[in-house]
């Protein structure tokens, strides 16, 4: 029998500041981004995904928005290791997960989503947390959504 475990979204708050500062440095020296790099926008941040253990089945995702909104979700491949490079945008992951709130839905009411993307979205993270203990993702926070409205997390089925 498979147990489910659920694994809340973390803010990396050092990350995402280190991730600013290279921004702010380039713009400050006139420079441009390397070739194929992905700087961080000012609508983004990073959060992790610390994984306990490897073999993993994708059941769900839970996301809440305190407010009408959308959240774009991008999860980043195996080969970033940010302490060491910069984020290119061949290691960002498709599809990304798209997930939002209308006005007139009530906040205790789950977000709306693309159903297959986030599906995909949640095998694929499934599957690199057989290699992983860390995951590394972008959230970007448009219409309404921030870091302090978002409460987003991920239900896996846990093969033992």
């Amino acid at each position: 029998m498979s147990a489910k475990t659920e694994l809340a979204f973390r803010l990396d708050t050092q990350l995402t500041e280190v991730m600013r500062l290279r921004v702010q440095s380039l713009q400050q020296r006139s420079q441009k981004r390397q070739e194929g790099e992905r700087l961080l926008q000012s609508n983004e941040a990073v959060y992790r995904l610390d994984f306990s253990k490897q073999s993993l089945r994708f059941s769900h995702w839970t996301v809440r928005l305190a407010q009408p909104a959308r959240l774009t979700i991008t999860a980043t491949s195996q080969l970033w290791t940010p302490d060491l490079t910069n984020l290119m945008t061949r290691q960002l992951l498709e599809p990304v997960g798209v997930f939002w709130r209308a006005a007139e839905e009530a906040s205790d009411v789950p977000a709306q989503c693309y159903e297959a993307d986030a599906a995909e979205l949640g095998e694929r993270i499934a599957e690199l947390a057989k290699v992983r203990k860390v995951m590394y993702f972008l959230f970007a926070f448009a219409e309404g959504c921030s870091p302090e409205t978002v409460d987003c997390s991920i239900t896996f089925m846990v093969d033992s």
